[in-house]
Parts: C-alpha cells; structure tokens; sequence
C-alpha cells in the first residue's frame, strides 16, 4: 500500500517554543512516560498478534496497527526532544519589567484587562494567557508599568498603557 506524500506546509519546519510552565512539563513528562510503559507495550503486542494471522499485503488490521504503532514511537520522539530541551518558566522578582510568567494588567480604549504572558504551548487567549510571541505579549515584553505601547494588529496600531504588573 503506498502511502500519499503531502507537502509539507508553511509552519512545518518550527520547533516547538521551549519555554513551559512547570506545570506543563510535569504534563509531558507524565504522558510520555504513559506512552513508553502503557501504550507503546500495547501496540506491540497487537502487531504482533495479527503477525501471527500471516498474509500481510492483505491484512488491514496490521497494516492500521502499524501505523499507530508509529504515530506512538513518533509521539515519544517528541516528548522526548521537548522535555529535554525545555526551558522551564520561572517568573523573577523584579516585577519593574514584563518578563514571562508575569500576570499584566493593561488598559486598552477606557477597558481593562489582565494576561499571564508564557511559552506559545500553554497559550489560552480566552482564559487570559498569551504567548510571548503574539502581537500583544512581543509588545509588553520589557516594558514598565505606565509604559504605553503601540500594538500592532490588523495593519494598524492600537496603544494600551501598562497598569499594573505581577
């Protein structure tokens, strides 16, 4: 059976952002560990059960087996390479300027509103927490409380003022 080859597309080749929560790498951490003793053992044993029922270019279910026998041994080569080049977010001290893991409070148009600002793996916009890569998180970023800071998005700029920092 010959498999389609697809293109790879624009995003393809970015590495996943190193920064994480300790929260998030315990996560990692945890579910590969579940894959390596649980599921991986698992697969194993079911390729080699329908091994065992001969003819293979004729076999869906072991041709199927393997493939999701890959998608884990690939899934633990990603966990893998992500715990062991993470960088774990610890927020300092010195709230004079926004640094990752500070919680920002800004002031855009008379509304205010506050963001946690992480690594682009823990991004939840609607749950207050931005990347640092984003438009918004790249533009606080080393800036002080009173600041204000042109925003760009759209093609245009909005300005916030930086209110408070934690």
């Amino acid at each position: 059976m010959r498999v389609p080859i697809r293109k790879p597309g624009k995003y393809a080749h970015l590495k996943p952002d190193v920064h994480l929560t300790e929260a998030k790498f315990n996560e990692l951490t945890r579910s590969l560990e579940r894959l390596k003793t649980v599921s991986r053992p698992a697969a194993v044993i079911e390729v080699r059960r329908l091994v065992e029922l001969g003819d293979f270019s004729e076999n869906a279910a072991y041709q199927m087996a393997k493939g999701r026998l890959r998608g884990i041994n690939q899934r633990i080569l990603e966990l893998e390479d992500r715990t062991k080049h993470a960088v774990i977010i610890t927020p300092t001290k010195n709230v004079a300027t926004v640094q990752l893991g500070h919680r920002v409070t800004i002031e855009i148009a008379g509304k205010q509103a506050a963001y946690v600002i992480l690594g682009s793996a823990e991004t939840n916009p609607l749950g207050g927490v931005i990347s640092h890569h984003s438009p918004l998180g790249s533009a606080l970023m080393g800036h002080a409380v009173g600041d204000r800071v042109t925003i760009q998005s759209g093609g245009k700029g909005v300005e916030c003022r930086i209110i408070k920092i934690e």
